[in-house]
């Protein structure tokens, strides 16, 4: 059968509608190919976009080995971020608005130019960047089995993205790529976990060439969120999460 995806957005678009427990794509509608699963989720947009506003950035996903491997892949995955989905800190997120939320704990950048071409790599991305901030990546898995979840349904489903948390904007200075820059996350007033960002800006080149290789390259004025620096974490109504980077100020998150 050929792939039509148009009806695999639909069939995700109406379980996120009806929060519907995560299942992977049937498989008479289920992309194969990458090419499809990226087809499927640029078919998504323009549903998720009545509600949630135009393609305002990107994430990374499945950046670890130890989640490539669980989900049968070598490489990361891109997803979408709306305009609605991208909240100032600090933040209240509403946990009934959600199914099973989670959070990570990222650098974002924000572009100051387009990023149109080909062959990006951290060198050449670096003076399109404008800003840097730390954010947070909220994560609805709608309770997935992650075990037998299949990487090209989680890319037609956006990759589970459900917004962002940023904190203020800081100037980027190119001459001091934020490799290995170190993050701190407080919970609820305690100090929790800390971790190093690995290259934000190889981050940021590879996302650039996945958008432009499928004809959606980045735009001025998106935010583009780089990897998780702590591993992934639930959300409790009434937490308090701050996370910090050195030298770009904090993000704020609280559940209600």
């Amino acid at each position: 059968m050929t792939f039509d995806p148009q009806t695999a957005a639909r069939y995700v678009f109406d379980a996120h509608r009806a929060r519907a427990a995560y299942r992977n794509l049937p498989t008479e509608i289920a992309p194969t190919t990458l090419a499809e699963a990226y087809a499927a989720q640029a078919a998504l947009a323009p549903l998720l976009e009545q509600q949630f506003g135009p393609v305002a950035g990107r994430k990374i996903a499945t950046t670890t080995k130890v989640m490539q491997e669980l989900m049968g892949i070598d490489h990361p995955c891109g997803g979408l971020i709306f305009a609605r989905r991208i909240h100032a800190s600090p933040a209240r997120i509403a946990l009934a608005d959600h199914m099973h939320l989670m959070i990570e704990c990222e650098l974002a950048l924000r572009l100051g130019r387009d990023l149109a071409g080909t062959s990006f790599t951290a060198a050449s991305v670096a003076p399109a960047v404008a800003a840097a901030m730390p954010a947070f990546e909220l994560i609805e898995d709608r309770n997935a089995d992650y075990r037998v979840t299949s990487a090209l349904s989680m890319i037609a489903d956006n990759c589970w993205n459900a917004g962002i948390v940023v904190g203020p904007d800081v100037p980027f200075d190119p001459d001091r790529p934020p490799v290995g820059t170190l993050g701190r996350l407080a919970i609820n007033g305690s100090a929790s976990r800390e971790g190093r960002t690995e290259d934000p800006l190889a981050t940021l080149a590879w996302i650039a060439n996945l958008a432009n290789g499928y004809g959606r390259p980045l735009t001025a004025g998106m935010v583009v969120i780089t990897g998780s620096v702590i591993p992934t974490l639930p959300i409790a109504a009434g937490d308090r999460f701050v996370f910090s980077l050195d030298g770009l100020g904090g993000a704020e998150l609280t559940a209600v």
